[in-house]
């Protein structure tokens, strides 16, 4: 493999630097825009190259010292040599650069960042993976594991539960995910602080006095739960059976909760042009099926809770014809991560006369 030397200009979605040469993009994990580095190329297609830095031989203000001795070669994070700082005014950046590139969306109307109250220490559970006496995560670009005795990035109680499962005298190859806390078998997100700050925020954008509320992928109705006070009906729908058991644990007389197919629901449940639509779907976004009950239906409001820009981009392309984006707020939930949570608020737009 050849050595080459690259000026950093940017940093793409999923955290590699990118460089140039003789025109072709070359994606180098660890570096920063503005650095100037060199960098072994290890896969070349024909449209870019990927490489393995060697050295960088001009470093960039922003980088600092990563508190990780498993940086580098663990695949979990991918910034812990930027400042937080930058790390925020760079996953800022890629929200908007995806939605004007995919989403061919104009004036984006931008909110700053909200970051993440701790920095490291904030994870409440992560999973790791045991085989042959390993226990850990997987090494960067592998299916290979590297031995974890601490992560740093996540809370003292994540890191016990770490510490004794490593103290047993046998563990089964497998997966276990380790808590801060016992809870039931159902998704939540891992950062609790920007949870909190991200279920104020969409209370926020709620006024009083409502009718309807769809909760779309609601999970164990954390948003609806919160919204209750702001709607007369609030309606949950996930796939989930579990979650919805346990958001039927405590609901009140308003509060309906189906588990099934979203797009079914959606078109059953989605009765009143009054209704409000709140949509949290997973990383592959919604459906093409989603985004057409979506716009046939369109709900007065629309807050869209993403946790992957690229596909939140694809489905504003195909929603803003229907839709006025009043706000798009990014949330660092992941700090040292690539990652990125965003919220976006839309209205419906008033049909032509």
């Amino acid at each position: 493999m050849r050595v080459v030397d690259l000026e950093i200009e940017d940093i793409a979605f999923g955290g590699k630097g990118v460089g140039r040469e003789s025109g072709k993009a070359v994606f180098v994990p660890y570096t920063i825009e503005g650095e100037t580095v060199s960098a072994e190329i290890v896969r070349e297609k024909k449209q870019f190259a990927e490489a393995d830095l060697v050295e960088v031989k001009q470093s960039s203000p922003d980088r600092v010292e990563p508190q990780c001795p498993y940086f580098g070669r663990c695949g979990g994070c991918a910034y812990q040599h930027i400042s937080y700082e930058h790390q925020l005014a760079i996953k800022w950046r890629q929200v908007r650069d995806a939605l004007q590139r995919i989403g061919k969306l104009k004036d984006v109307p931008m909110r700053p960042i909200i970051a993440s109250p701790e920095q490291y220490g904030y994870r409440n559970r992560i999973t790791v993976h045991a085989e042959e006496g390993v226990i850990g995560f997987f090494r960067r670009d592998s299916h290979r594991l590297i031995d974890i005795e601490r992560c740093p990035i996540s809370s003292d109680e994540v890191n016990r539960t770490l510490t004794e499962l490593r103290a047993q005298p046998y563990v089964r190859d497998g997966h276990y995910t380790l808590r801060a806390s016992a809870t039931t078998r159902v998704f939540s997100q891992t950062n609790d602080a920007v949870t909190n700050i991200l279920r104020d925020l969409i209370v926020d954008l709620v006024p009083p006095n409502q009718q309807l509320l769809i909760d779309a992928y609601c999970g164990s109705g954390f948003f609806a739960k919160a919204l209750l006070d702001k709607f007369e009906r609030v309606i949950g729908i996930d796939w989930d059976r579990f979650a919805i058991a346990t958001a039927k644990e405590n609901a009140t007389e308003k509060e309906t909760y189906s588990a099934g197919d979203v797009e079914t629901e959606l078109l059953r449940r989605l009765e009143s042009r009054s209704a409000m639509l709140i949509v949290d779907p997973p990383a592959p976004g919604l459906s093409a099926n989603v985004r057409k009950a979506i716009v046939g239906l369109t709900p007065t409001t629309l807050i869209y809770v993403s946790c992957n820009p690229p596909t939140l981009a694809r489905d504003l392309r195909d929603l803003q014809n229907n839709f006025t984006i009043e706000s798009v707020t990014p949330l660092d939930m992941f700090p040292q991560t690539a990652e990125i949570e965003v919220v976006v608020h839309l209205r419906t737009k008033s049909p032509a006369i």
